[in-house]
């Protein structure tokens, strides 16, 4: 999101932003390898009760976690990035990186066994690479760019912080009700 020509940032918020995302980040890859750890013993130990209902536990936090902040990213995060020569094919390579993972998802959906736990562990992989480059390239690029606010950019919106620090951040701000 814009901060608005000659609007100066404030670099505080700047910084607590960040660093909220980052922590999101880091919570939500900690919880996907979880979930990708347990498919993966299930599988393993051919236990075909409890890999099923690893896989649902996998694919309902995907459908909840996952496809949800990746859709909001879309949105406020990426469109201030996306419309400078700067930031416009880090944001497209990013892009596609979504509907990789979307696919992915919609393949570990109809998958079963270990074709099951391949699908988790690419998911878990290309989620983590992505999370690396939000983290190292395209947040710092928001936080250093002049007209670009990351704390503007994520206001109330609990897909990119997590909820608690999205209601801290932005109480008074309106969700983006469009980002389903």
């Amino acid at each position: 999101m814009n901060a608005g020509p000659g609007t100066p940032k404030d670099t505080s918020a700047e910084a607590r932003a960040l660093q909220q995302v980052e922590a999101h980040h880091a919570d939500m890859l900690r919880h996907l390898n979880g979930l990708v750890g347990l498919l993966t013993e299930a599988v393993e130990a051919d236990g075909s009760g409890a890999a099923e209902g690893a896989q649902a536990a996998l694919l309902d936090w995907c459908d909840k976690e996952l496809v949800p902040h990746a859709l909001a990213e879309e949105g406020p995060l990426y469109s201030g990035p996306h419309g400078t020569p700067e930031g416009k094919l880090l944001v497209d390579g990013m892009l596609a990186e979504h509907q990789v993972i979307v696919g992915l998802v919609d393949e570990l959906r109809t998958a079963g066994g270990v074709a099951a736990a391949v699908a988790a562990g690419a998911i878990q992989r290309i989620f983590a690479l992505h999370l690396d480059k939000e983290n190292r390239l395209l947040m710092p690029f928001i936080v250093d760019a002049p007209g670009l606010s990351l704390a503007r950019a994520i206001e109330g919106l609990h897909e990119l912080v997590g909820e608690e620090a999205a209601h801290h951040h932005g109480q008074d701000q309106p969700r983006h009700q469009d980002l389903q």
